[in-house]
C-alpha cells in the first residue's frame, strides 16, 4: 500500500461506527422499540417480572449450552461485580494459581492478595500481547483466569490444561468471551460474564454459572471474612435457590432485561451459539486480512492460536514508530482514534489505558462485516494524516 493509498481520503463510511470492546454494539436491526414489552412500573418480584428474569436466564443457558445441572444467576455491577462473588464467597478453602496477562486478570490478583491478603497464591503472568504457561496449573488448587483478555487481544485456545480430576474449582471470568467462544464447560465450576459484551447488552449486570462442585464449596466452606449482602449465595449453609430462577440478589432493570431477552431472541434466529461465533470469526478474519496487507498496523498478539476473535487489539509497526520518543507514541493511536470519532467513522477504538499504545476494535457478532471493511481505508487515511502532522 503506497503512501498516496493511505492518504486519499475514503468515500464509503460504516453504516454503524460502533467499535466499543464495552458495552458494545447493538445487534443489527436494534431500535427502542424492543422495549416496549418490559415490564415497567412492576416489581422484579411480582409473577411477570419473576417469570421474565427467570425466562432470560433459562435462554442464556440454552444458547450457551450450558450443562442442565450448572446454575445460573443474574447479580449486580456487571462481570466485575460476578467476578468479585466468586472471590469473596469461594477462595481460601486451598491455594489458588491466578493466571494473568492483561488488566482484568491482574485486577484479580490484586484483590487475592491485597484485599483477600491469601497466603497461598501462585501467579503465573505474561506480557500484553502474550499467554502465560497454563500447564502450570495445580489441579489440586483453585484456579482463576480470564478466558479472553478484552484489554490484550489473547484468548486461551482450549481448556485441555484443566485436569478432568481436579480436586480444585476452576473460575473463569468469560465476559468477552461467552456466545463468541467454546467454552469447555466440564473444565470450568464458576463461569462470569456481563450483558454488554458479546450480545450487546446494557450494562451493570452480571451473570455467574456455577457448576455442581462449586455448589458443593459454598454449601461446606465459610469464608474467614464478612460477605456483604450482595455477595451471598448461601443462606443457612444451603444455596439460595431462588437467585437461580429470577429471584435476584438486588432489583435489576426490567429495561435491560427486555434488551437482553431481545438479545437472546436474536442470537438463536441467526443460528445460535455456531451462527455467534461465525459471525465474530469472520468479523476477526476481515481484520486479518486487512492487517496482513498493511505495512504500518500489526496484532499485539502475535500468536493466531491465540488470538482473540472479539477484542483485536493492535500496534503500530512502522519503522517510523518506532523512532518516535515515548511520549509521542502514546499520542499517535489515540490522534487516530480521535480523528476518526470526529469523522463519525470509529467510535470508541482506542487501546486500553494500562494497555501497550495502539489500537482496540470489537470483532463480536453484533457489529457487521460490512462496517469493519468500510472502516480499514479510514484507519489507513487517518494514519497517513497523523503521520504526516507528526513528521
Amino acid at each position: 500500500m503506497t503512501e498516496a493509498i493511505q492518504a486519499e481520503r475514503p468515500d464509503v463510511r460504516p453504516e454503524r461506527p460502533h467499535f466499543s470492546s464495552g458495552p458494545c454494539a447493538k445487534r443489527p436491526g436494534w431500535t427502542p422499540e424492543i422495549l416496549s414489552a418490559a415490564a415497567l412500573g412492576r416489581s422484579h418480584r411480582s409473577a411477570p417480572g419473576k417469570a421474565k428474569l427467570k425466562s432470560l436466564i433459562n435462554e442464556a443457558k440454552e444458547l450457551l449450552g450450558m450443562p442442565g445441572d450448572y446454575r445460573l444467576g443474574i447479580v449486580p455491577a456487571s462481570d466485575t461485580g460476578a467476578v468479585e462473588l466468586a472471590l469473596w464467597s469461594l477462595l481460601g478453602a486451598r491455594g489458588v494459581d491466578i493466571f494473568a496477562w492483561e488488566s482484568f486478570g491482574t485486577g484479580w490478583v490484586s484483590d487475592v492478595q491485597k484485599q483477600l491478603k491469601l497466603d497461598d497464591v501462585r501467579v503465573i503472568e505474561a506480557d500484553y500481547g502474550a499467554l502465560p504457561d497454563m500447564t502450570q496449573y495445580d489441579g489440586a488448587r483453585d484456579c482463576v483466569f480470564t478466558w479472553n483478555g478484552t484489554t490484550s487481544g489473547v484468548r486461551v485456545p482450549n481448556a485441555d490444561w484443566v485436569p478432568d480430576d481436579r480436586e480444585g474449582l476452576t473460575i473463569c471470568d468469560a465476559t468477552s468471551a461467552a456466545f463468541a467462544q467454546d467454552l469447555d464447560w466440564p473444565k470450568l465450576d464458576v463461569v462470569t460474564f456481563s450483558w454488554q459484551k458479546v450480545m450487546g447488552g446494557e450494562a451493570a449486570h452480571g451473570m455467574i454459572a456455577l457448576s455442581p462442585r462449586a455448589v458443593a464449596r459454598l454449601e461446606s466452606y465459610i469464608p474467614p471474612w464478612p460477605l456483604p449482602k450482595i455477595f451471598r449465595l448461601t443462606k443457612g449453609g444451603k444455596l439460595i435457590d431462588g437467585v437461580y430462577a429470577g429471584a435476584t440478589i438486588n432489583t435489576p432493570s426490567m429495561l435491560c432485561v427486555e434488551d437482553f431477552l431481545d438479545a437472546l431472541a436474536w442470537g438463536r434466529s441467526i443460528g445460535g451459539l455456531d451462527g455467534l461465533m461465525a459471525k465474530a470469526d469472520g468479523n476477526a478474519a476481515a481484520i486479518d486480512a486487512w492487517v496482513r496487507g498493511s505495512d504500518w498496523i500489526g496484532h499485539l498478539c502475535e500468536d493466531a492460536a491465540t488470538r482473540s476473535n472479539t477484542s483485536v487489539c493492535l500496534k503500530v509497526i512502522d519503522p517510523w514508530f518506532a523512532r518516535l520518543p515515548e511520549d509521542v507514541q502514546v499520542a499517535i493511536p489515540k490522534k487516530i482514534a480521535s480523528l476518526l470519532e470526529k469523522e463519525g467513522v470509529a467510535f470508541d477504538i482506542g487501546g486500553y489505558r494500562d494497555a501497550p499504545p495502539g489500537l482496540r476494535i470489537w470483532a463480536g457478532c453484533t457489529v457487521e462485516q460490512s462496517d469493519l471493511e468500510a472502516l480499514f481505508p479510514w484507519l489507513d487515511w487517518a494514519y497517513a494524516q497523523v503521520k504526516a502532522a507528526q513528521s
